[in-house]
C-alpha cells in the first residue's frame, strides 16, 4: 500500500474525525511495516499535550506503534508525559493509553518497570462510577499482558 505519509499525517488533525481516524488507521498499518512515520515522533509527542482528546489519543497510538523503530530513544524521553495519560481527563483516552502500553513494554523493555509502576499507582476513582471498572479492567489486562513480555 503506497500512501503519502506526510499528507496522511496532516489528516490526523482534520476537523472531520472520520477522516482523521482513517488517516490514523493507515499510519498504524505503515508503522507495522516500516519506520516511515518515525520521523514524526516529535510532532506525535506534541500531540499528546493537545487540548483535543482525539488528537491526544492519535498521538498516543502512533507513539506506541513506533516503539519498535525507536532507535533514538525518543519514547524514553517522553515516557513520563505519556504515562500521565493513564489518568487522562477523558476516560476513553486513558483506556486507549492503557491498552497501548504493552506494545511499548514489548518493544522497549527498559521502560517496562516504569510502565508497570505507573499502572499499579493509577487512581481509577477519578472517573465516573460507570467508567471505573472498565479502566480498572484495562489496567489489569495490560499488566497481565506486560508480565508475559
Amino acid at each position: 500500500m503506497l500512501i503519502n505519509v506526510a499528507e496522511t499525517f496532516e489528516l490526523l488533525f482534520d476537523k472531520n474525525n472520520n477522516t482523521a481516524y482513517k488517516a490514523l488507521q493507515m499510519l498504524q498499518k505503515v508503522c507495522g511495516e516500516s519506520d516511515k512515520v518515525y520521523c514524526y515522533m516529535d510532532k506525535l509527542a506534541d500531540m499528546i499535550g493537545s487540548d483535543n482528546s482525539y488528537i491526544r489519543t492519535r498521538g498516543l497510538t502512533l507513539i506506541a506503534y513506533n516503539a519498535k523503530w525507536d532507535k533514538d530513544n525518543k519514547i524514553d524521553e517522553i515516557i513520563d508525559e505519556y504515562l500521565k495519560h493513564i489518568e487522562d481527563v477523558k476516560p476513553i483516552t486513558a483506556r486507549q493509553c492503557i491498552k497501548l502500553l504493552p506494545i511499548i513494554a514489548k518493544n522497549k523493555p527498559e521502560l517496562k518497570e516504569d510502565i508497570v509502576s505507573a499502572l499499579q499507582k493509577a487512581d481509577v476513582s477519578i472517573y465516573p462510577d460507570s467508567m471505573q471498572s472498565l479502566v480498572y479492567k484495562d489496567i489489569q489486562n495490560s499488566l497481565a499482558e506486560i508480565e508475559k513480555v
